[in-house]
């Protein structure tokens, strides 16, 4: 066999061979992906009154990561009586120092999010004016990219943002990120609604369970 008949069977074996393991790999990934989202959707459903809401988006945003194959993210949500955005739930690098910072008013990648209702993929925020540098100055981090999505229930109020930082291996966030992000983000919002109904319609039996006490049984309906 001539010798470059030889190299090129060589060439094209090891060309399949490293695509085998890249799809291999993608495969492996996509039934992660699939796995949990369907694990999120399932907690988004069976919401309770005595649901640990904070656990919740603990589970929402470990989830997000999964997807996204990145090391670090956060979910905040807005202060109503102040506006900023305060870390509630963190995973990654710095998590334990983020929880209770809060980002003030329209400032940042994330702040924009919110105030425009707009998904953002930011493959460099160094190059963006909007990046809000104070976390990684204070906390020494390094934000090197993003991918943040608005928390919006369906009549259009904003209950915070989900945001995840640096995929893993130095990979680019892609618009397929940002499409499973918008998923994650979907039923994050669904689930923070109806955990939010369940405690109001748990506070009300309470209350009326408490007013049937103070006022004494109810006279037998009559016959």
């Amino acid at each position: 066999m001539p010798d470059e008949t030889t190299r090129f069977l060589k060439e094209e074996a090891s060309r399949l061979t490293n695509e085998n393991r890249d799809l291999r790999e993608e495969l492996t990934a996509l039934r992660e992906s699939v796995r949990a989202l369907s694990a999120l959707y399932y907690l988004s459903q069976e919401i309770k009154p005595e649901t640990d809401v904070l656990q919740l988006l603990t589970d929402i945003l470990e989830s997000a990561l999964v997807v996204l194959k990145a090391s670090d993210g956060s979910l905040m949500l807005v202060d109503e009586e102040t506006s900023e955005l305060v870390f509630v739930v963190a995973r990654g690098e710095i998590a334990d120092e983020l929880i209770g910072f809060r980002v003030p008013t329209g400032q940042g990648i994330v702040g924009w999010v919110v105030a425009h209702r707009e998904p953002q993929i930011v493959r460099d925020v160094r190059l963006d004016p909007r990046f809000f540098d104070r976390v990684d100055e204070l906390f020494g981090f390094n934000t090197r990219s993003m991918v943040a999505v608005p928390l919006q229930l369906d009549d259009g109020r904003v209950l915070g943002v989900i945001e995840v930082l640096n995929k893993v291996s130095d990979r680019e966030f892609t618009q397929d990120d940002l499409d499973l992000l918008l998923i994650v983000a979907e039923l994050s919002a669904t689930a923070m609604r109806r955990a939010e109904r369940a405690t109001a319609l748990h506070d009300r039996m309470v209350s009326a369970m408490q007013s049937a006490k103070k006022t004494g049984p109810l006279p037998p309906s009559p016959s």
